[in-house]
């Protein structure tokens, strides 16, 4: 594995084991393009005598305090719940950590990949590689595979930038962003409820709601949820929550409005 730069400026070549492909750079139109590409036999999808259908939840957002990262746990393979008890949010370095949705093997071999290209150019150049940088790094790695459905989406999320990449190659920067099957209803979730004031326990717990809507619709999502806090300082893990513990909180939230609105309807009626 390598990472090749060529010093006139022609271009960049990129080679993890036997993917190679250029970077060239337009000089008179100033942009990347790419060569064409076709991944090798054994990278192609192969068709499954059955469709393996799986999803999952995971948001991340912007606020006044940093960013908020959440996802759940299940892992799921049809209508098989594989694992309860999986890790989707990765850390890449003190102030960026992923979040992926897709085929677990790929992500976690993009993750691997993405930590040691982020680190090899550290050491390289003694500085760290930006987070929009890091981002177009993981697009270009995907772009060749266009098509293949080798990778799911991977969702890049650190300090004030939310950046969306896509296993095509789409790179895609917001202030929320949410990905997987249970996603339509966290949008739902956090659409109304987000506003750029929001104080740092207000926004772990939109955050949590968000998630656990969208585990009570989405049967492919559920379990667990983890919650990820970037502010300058760097990431901060909350504790792993089960979600059961937030329907009794629900539960109780709906018997409170219940009890003030009785206690509202006697106070009128009186």
């Amino acid at each position: 594995t390598q990472l090749l730069t060529i010093v006139n400026g022609v271009g960049t070549l990129i080679s993890f084991r036997n993917i190679n492909y250029w970077l060239g750079f337009r000089a008179n139109r100033g942009f990347l393009r790419t060569s064409r590409f076709r991944p090798p036999n054994h990278a192609l999808t192969v068709q499954r005598p059955f469709p393996l259908s799986h999803g999952t939840t995971t948001l991340g957002f912007i606020f006044q305090g940093g960013v908020i990262a959440a996802a759940d746990t299940r892992a799921s393979a049809g209508g098989l719940v594989a694992c309860p008890a999986v890790h989707k949010i990765t850390p890449i370095h003190s102030h960026l950590v992923v979040t992926s949705s897709g085929s677990g093997a790929d992500c976690m071999l993009w993750e691997r990949i993405l930590i040691r290209e982020i680190r090899l150019y550290e050491l390289r150049h003694k500085r760290r590689l930006s987070i929009r940088a890091s981002a177009k790094l993981l697009s270009f790695m995907l772009h060749p595979f266009k098509g293949t459905d080798v990778s799911d989406p991977l969702s890049p999320n650190s300090g004030p930038q939310v950046i969306y990449v896509c296993s095509d190659g789409a790179r895609l920067q917001g202030d929320i962003i949410s990905v997987g099957s249970g996603s339509p209803y966290a949008y739902g979730v956090l659409d109304g409820g987000l506003s750029w004031g929001l104080s740092k326990e207000e926004a772990i717990s939109l955050a949590r709601e968000a998630v656990f809507r969208a585990t009570h619709r989405d049967a492919y999502s559920g379990n667990n949820v983890d919650l990820f806090h970037i502010d300058a300082q760097g990431w901060i893990q909350r504790p792993r929550e089960d979600l059961k513990e937030e329907y009794y909180r629900e539960l109780e939230r709906r018997s409170k409005r219940r009890r003030e609105k009785k206690k509202r309807d006697t106070i009128e009626s009186s």
